[in-house]
């Protein structure tokens, strides 16, 4: 893989903050962007006005991300604030999300793209029951970095009997559910300890700050043996003089690298052609990988159309109509079974019913209630779905591109659920088979 293609992928993180009320999240992502001189003047005078009214010190950096009404009145977070700030060593999307158990499906929203989550603890209560919640979420969206942050050291009298504690007792908890790596950094958001700067009331820690972990944890985006998956969004065929055979098939590379010459398998019809040409900015390459746009053009002329998934024929996955997945309800209106709905796998959108709900997963204590017949706001579940025609998906543990889904409501387009396709961390029940279901019966 050449030097550029690395780069590309490395460049950027993408990262996601979670954490108990009050643990200070806003606070230390606003401390993340002033420190890093991420924060605008116009911006950082605003702030120090609001805070200045409130009779405060110094600017309350928590309202740099705390944007709604309600939350700057509450002083909570209550909707996914997106962040986009850079170093000379890498660009960052941060995801500062909420840390009510209400707002689980918040939480899944933000980290369901990230590389890195960060979950903060209070140093003075350690390792909560929303902390417990927060590791099982990132290891259920198989996010593969997770920082643990202990807030509040300046509290505890920067004591680091009182970090170690933490540290180990949730290292031990995340590594049980399967997250692959943590790495605890003691921190004062507040002060600044150890957020951007090291910290001069902590000479015992050696270890990297919250910046400088971002700025170097290794992003693993394997370009040359992942599978390779293009979800066609557009086919284009101008039929101009210029231009008067050309059709090729536009779309986002949604995983791994493809080659002029290589064989390709048209999906679900299963058509086999090969890669005659490449188009990326108006221009013609060799290769292609991982979130470029390119439009393919193919040797033979097949019947590709929108919502047709592109993939290397030595690779690719089977086509099936019963999709089973854990799944996290995020509508008001609950998910019950028999419930028809339309399912969103990559630019193909078919219909399908919800067959069975084997399970819905307590985070608390990940245990498992088996057969609720229903899923309402926030929880997270197992389903079997039906579809009207078959989808090739993947294993979310193989892609979270491919092996994810949203299911739509049919009648106005509200979105219902998030899926992600394969086995959770925890086994689910038995699915049983439905046979007398009424409706769309596939």
């Amino acid at each position: 893989m050449s030097t550029t293609a690395e780069l590309t992928a490395t460049t950027l993180l993408r990262f996601a903050t979670a954490g108990s009320v009050d643990d200070g999240k806003s606070t230390l992502v606003g401390r993340l962007l002033h420190d890093s001189k991420s924060v605008l003047t116009d911006q950082l005078e605003a702030v120090e006005r609001v805070s200045a009214s409130r009779g405060q010190d110094g600017p309350d950096l928590a309202l740099l991300t705390d944007g709604l009404r309600a939350e700057r009145e509450q002083g909570i977070t209550i909707d996914v604030a997106y962040r986009y700030f850079a170093t000379p060593r890498r660009r960052f999307i941060l995801a500062d999300t909420p840390g009510h158990v209400q707002y689980t499906r918040n939480m899944v929203t933000g980290a369901s793209t990230a590389e890195l989550t960060v979950i903060l603890v209070d140093a003075r209560n350690g390792v909560v029951e929303q902390t417990r919640r927060h590791a099982a979420l990132a290891a259920l969206l198989r996010v593969p970095h997770a920082v643990l942050a202990v807030n509040k050291m300046d509290l505890v009298d920067h004591q680091e009997s009182v970090f170690a504690a933490i540290a180990e007792e949730f290292t031990a908890y995340a590594t049980e559910l399967g997250v692959p790596e943590v790495t605890a950094i003691p921190i004062s958001a507040l002060a600044g300890d150890n957020v951007v700067e090291p910290s001069a009331n902590m000479d015992w820690y050696g270890g990297p700050t919250v910046l400088e972990h971002l700025e170097t944890v290794p992003v693993s985006h394997d370009l040359a043996h992942c599978h390779a998956r293009l979800p066609v969004q557009y086919v284009i065929r101008p039929q101009t003089a210029d231009h008067p055979d050309y059709r090729g098939y536009a779309g986002q590379i949604a995983a791994g690298t493809f080659r002029v010459g290589e064989p390709v398998t048209v999906l679900p019809s299963g058509r086999t052609t090969t890669i005659a040409g490449i188009d990326l900015l108006g221009a013609p390459v060799d290769v292609a990988w991982t979130t470029q746009s390119v439009t393919v053009l193919l040797a033979d002329d097949v019947d590709v159309s929108r919502g047709d998934l592109i993939v290397p024929t030595k690779d690719a996955p089977a086509t099936t109509r019963d999709v089973e997945a854990t799944v996290c309800h995020v509508a008001d209106q609950p998910l019950t079974v028999g419930h028809r709905v339309l399912i969103k796998h990559g630019t193909r959108t078919v219909k399908a019913i919800v067959k069975d709900i084997p399970s819905r997963l307590t985070l608390d204590d990940l245990s498992l209630h088996p057969h609720p017949g229903q899923l309402v706001a926030n929880d997270i579940g197992r389903v079997k779905i039906r579809t009207a025609e078959p989808l090739p998906v993947d294993s979310y543990a193989d892609s979270r591109r491919t092996g994810s889904f949203i299911l739509i409501d049919p009648a106005d387009g509200t979105t219902l659920t998030a899926g992600m396709v394969g086995e959770s961390f925890a086994s689910p029940e038995p699915v049983k088979d439905l046979s007398d279901d009424d409706g769309w019966d596939f």
